[in-house]
């Protein structure tokens, strides 16, 4: 079992010294996501020279703003100052970062993840030169890069998670309730099956979106605040939380689209925060994650600290699920 965490979005120089100190605590991955204001690779690079053994990852990077031969050789020159692993995390994001973000189409997501997944294997492959012929991206006549870039897939919906048992070498589940994970990872390794591959080579590495603090209720209202963006913001998100817990999930997304912020947190229960994250006190907390680490189907839980959650906030939980 190997743990990691998500970097905070913060200045360089604090992201820095907070990758060092999951590292110190035992961290075996540091991730950084990316969505606007602060680029995943750039934020990598910077940390890269900081720490000695841990691997460094996007989660996520999504597939539309970037060419797959940009991300392939973005993670391939990554590894060239990363002093252990580096680990592609990509997605399709949500229509309102791409369309109104980055102005593209929001366009088959499921299957241009696929392709971006598959051609980013045969660019860093090492040998020979790349032809493509996709529905979503053709490329013809370059040369493959050598480098070891496994590539994980944020995968919610059964037809991700199809995409993901076909050609990923991770899988990045984000808000399906911890009771169901090994479920939805059935299809994974179904499909996985089906093509020739074995699914224990796909590496589970869900989101534990995790608050620590004395006051219990604290620390669970981060949670409620982080549950309620995602269910509110995004249509995947909603329908992966609305497979537990349905009318919640349409009450928090109809409150959020009515501006009403307060009411979609409000909404959030006890057992929408118990079955999607880990709140509580430091060994309440803790007891909690090791039970989803546990979990047949994880091999590498990933701590994810709420945006908006202050330094004290955010310290104490990476120091309290430290390994």
């Amino acid at each position: 079992m190997t743990r990691g965490v998500v970097l905070p979005r913060r200045g360089v120089a604090d992201t820095r010294r907070t990758a060092v100190r999951c590292e110190d605590l035992g961290y075996d991955a540091c991730w950084t996501g990316e969505l606007w204001g602060r680029d995943a690779f750039v934020t990598l690079t910077a940390v890269a020279d900081a720490v000695s053994r841990i691997d460094l990852g996007t989660a996520i990077v999504n597939v539309f703003s970037r060419s797959a031969a940009a991300l392939a050789a973005a993670a391939a020159t990554l590894t060239e100052v990363a002093p252990a692993g580096v680990r592609l995390g990509i997605g399709p994001s949500t229509p309102k970062a791409i369309e109104d973000l980055h102005g593209r189409d929001y366009d088959r997501p499921v299957r241009r993840l696929h392709e971006t997944a598959e051609l980013i294997a045969a660019f860093t492959a090492g040998e020979g030169r790349v032809d493509y012929d996709g529905e979503t991206v053709s490329v013809a006549d370059f040369p493959a890069l050598d480098a070891e870039v496994p590539v994980y897939t944020a995968a919610l919906g059964p037809a991700a998670r199809r995409a993901t048992g076909r050609v990923a070498d991770g899988w990045l589940p984000h808000n399906v309730p911890f009771p169901e994970l090994s479920t939805a990872f059935e299809t994974v390794a179904e499909t996985a099956r089906e093509t020739g591959r074995d699914p224990s080579d796909i590496t589970v590495a869900p989101y534990v979106p995790a608050a620590v603090a004395d006051d219990p209720a604290e620390a669970r209202a981060a949670i409620r605040g982080h549950l309620a963006y995602y269910v509110g913001s995004g249509e995947g998100y909603r329908r992966a939380v609305a497979s537990a817990f349905p009318d919640e999930a349409e009450r928090i997304a109809e409150a959020w689209a009515a501006g009403d912020r307060d009411a979609a947190r409000e909404t959030v229960t006890d057992e929408m925060v118990d079955a999607l994250g880990v709140a509580g006190t430091p060994e309440t907390a803790r007891d909690r994650f090791e039970t989803v680490a546990s979990l047949d189907a994880v091999d590498h839980p990933i701590v994810v600290v709420p945006d908006g959650a202050d330094a004290k906030l955010t310290d104490r939980t990476i120091g309290a699920l430290a390994p």
